[in-house]
């Protein structure tokens, strides 16, 4: 069946998905339930825009939720998948492409020594926390409030992402015994983490932490936070696990764990390494990687897991990141919306913080920087909600949430950063 090219509006679209899937939506956030409003349907993406179904072309800092750092439908990683296409869909078997991508992550994550490749962020961080268990011999998992790991049923506990803006942080249909393995402690705080420790140190099978908190607006760990949480775990015998599944390759070639100079036991990762494809990843060390089966007795399996598809697109990306290195200028145009946003809320008298690190920032409307979950619910959801519809009907797509962090991308030109700026200080100055 050929893509749909018949006119039709976003809004007829929609009325037509409700019909037939929950809510009109595959993944609840892209309902804008939390903003108000219909969603709009994408017919084509090209670069940094958008193009609605209406016709409306967007400046984009969504970038399909991460994946896009180097813009859509960028035209090396569309001939690889192309190339890649020309010889099959699926195998079942290993293939080449397996190989060239697990070399990639092994030379530019610090923490990997081996990995294993999966279908989706979600599978990635549940497989890690499974074999934490199965290495440690414990069952209890340390995670952080408004930290989201994917829809695993453990860690659906002060989620955040779409849990989140659902109002619903924990989830139906999870057994209570389930959630009772999980310890939920405030992010930033040293002492609740030394407490966890002091009393339930040799049950504790893993910390799992976003070590940049990305899925409740954008959070960053206060000076020596990590450090003490690896530390932590170290002494007591956990597996810290890095969920850098939106971190991992956005913000550094090999993500948070090697800015921050902390290298975790496993990794989560996704994303980036699809090219835009479905894809995860997890590894770490190798005496933890080698209790996977077959080599161990911790079994995960997958039918899709390393298709050549997404691992000829995500190899594409990997290797665009090395060879143009845009982290640099991604930073500073982050640096510049960041500063002249906040400056314009300061002359209008608006308590605007902009978290942002590389090509990732978030809007909190609190008149404190925010360091921890609850302190971003405090945000002023209403003032996010006006200046994302004010923006929306100007050309720029912010994520349709309070909580949820904005993407810059390669293909962003200087042009629409400026505009950016323009249309967001014009909906500021509406506050």
């Amino acid at each position: 069946m050929a893509f749909p090219t018949s006119p039709a509006s976003s809004a007829d679209l929609f009325e037509r998905a409700r019909q037939l899937i929950p809510g009109g939506v595959n993944s609840p956030v892209r309902a804008f339930r939390s903003v108000g409003g219909a969603p709009f349907f994408t017919k084509s993406a090209q670069g940094s825009r958008l193009t609605t179904a209406d016709g409306q072309e967007l400046i984009d800092y969504v970038c399909t939720w991460g994946p896009a750092i180097h813009g859509h439908n960028r035209a090396e990683i569309r001939d690889a998948i192309a190339e890649a296409l020309a010889n099959g869909t699926s195998f079942g078997t290993p293939n080449p492409y397996e190989v060239a991508m697990a070399e990639r992550v092994v030379d530019l994550v610090p923490s990997v020594e081996k990995v294993r490749m999966v279908n989706s962020g979600t599978e990635a961080t549940m497989s890690a926390i499974r074999l934490a268990r199965g290495f440690t011999g414990r069952h209890k998992v340390i995670k952080f409030a408004g930290c989201y790991h994917g829809h695993v049923d453990a860690l659906l506990v002060a989620a955040g992402s779409g849990a989140l803006t659902l109002g619903t942080p924990d989830s139906a249909g999870v057994p209570p015994a389930f959630a009772s393995e999980t310890i939920v402690l405030p992010y930033n705080d040293r002492a609740a983490l030394e407490a966890a420790f002091a009393t339930h140190g040799p049950q504790i099978a893993a910390v799992i932490v976003e070590p940049y908190p990305a899925n409740c607006g954008l959070i960053l760990p206060l000076p020596g936070y990590l450090e003490h949480m690896r530390n932590l775990c170290t002494k007591h015998g956990p597996v810290l696990i890095f969920d850098e599944v939106m971190t991992g390759f956005r913000v550094a070639l090999g993500g948070v764990q090697e800015r921050e100079g902390i290298t975790p036991d496993l990794t989560a990762m996704g994303k980036i390494i699809g090219g835009g494809l479905p894809v995860g990843a997890f590894g770490g060390k190798a005496e933890i990687m080698d209790m996977l089966a077959p080599e161990g007795p911790v079994y995960q399996a997958g039918t899709l897991s390393g298709n050549p598809l997404a691992m000829a697109a995500g190899i594409a990306a990997l290797d665009l990141l090395k060879a143009e290195n845009p982290y640099p200028r991604l930073a500073a145009q982050g640096e510049r919306i960041a500063s002249e946003l906040e400056a314009t809320a300061r002359e209008k008298g608006v308590d605007l913080q902009i978290p942002h690190v590389g090509s990732m920032f978030a809007l909190f409307f609190t008149p404190e920087p925010v360091s921890h979950f609850e302190r971003a619910l405090s945000s002023n959801k209403e003032a996010f909600n006006q200046v994302f519809h004010t923006a929306l009907g100007n050309g720029v797509y912010l994520p349709p949430s309070a909580y949820e962090t904005c993407f810059i991308s390669a293909a962003h030109s200087d042009a629409d950063i400026d505009r950016t700026i323009e249309v967001l200080s014009n909906a500021i100055r509406k506050l």
